[in-house]
């Protein structure tokens, strides 16, 4: 009898170690998966990061543009708009511009292409008088003007939207855009 119950009991031994043991190895699996998730996270993030750095690119070479631009009431060259275009009300990225179309940044940024457009905040056109038909900056009025401060005429300055699309070599596509104001 005693031996009997003992042959039942490494069987029970054996059946027991099994089950600690696939345990074990999906507790390891689950470790590893959640492993690579992380790295597969920390490398999208890092890639968002770096398409935002190239969309500065972007902004300062349309800056440049709207800077020598001379004639703020005519559409040149697929790139600057005289008047504000219709906007996705949910993203706000104007529906009116094509992005195939626009320019790309000379020789992109790494491994990005990134496109500009420039929008003059205007309703029209023809502009006449910017502080009814455009978005100015406001500016207060300083009593004293000893300090160095910006003079801005806020009837003179115009503000203009740049919109930057990078778009890196899987397809992904960042957009970021900036009010920038020029002054008269």
């Amino acid at each position: 009898m005693k031996q009997h119950s003992l042959r039942q009991q490494r069987g029970m031994t054996m059946l027991m170690v099994l089950i600690l043991m696939a345990v074990m190895l999906l507790g390891g699996l689950s470790l590893a998966r959640m492993t690579e998730a992380s790295y597969l996270i920390t490398g999208n993030v890092a890639g968002k990061d770096a398409s935002v750095h190239a969309a500065e690119v972007g902004w300062n070479t349309a800056y440049n543009q709207v800077k020598t631009l001379v004639d703020e009431n005519t559409d040149t060259g697929g790139w600057y708009w005289a008047s504000m275009q219709p906007a996705n009300a949910t993203t706000g990225i104007p529906s009116g511009i094509d992005f195939n179309a626009t320019p790309v940044v000379a020789g992109g940024v790494d491994r990005y292409t990134v496109t500009y457009a420039v929008e003059r905040m205007c309703n029209i056109a023809a502009m006449t008088v910017a502080s009814r038909e455009c978005l100015v900056k406001q500016v207060d009025v300083l009593e004293d003007r000893s300090f160095d401060a910006p003079d801005y005429q806020a009837k003179n300055s115009r503000q203009f939207r740049i919109t930057v699309r990078v778009t890196d070599t899987r397809g992904t596509q960042t957009w970021t855009q900036s009010l920038v104001t020029k002054g008269g």
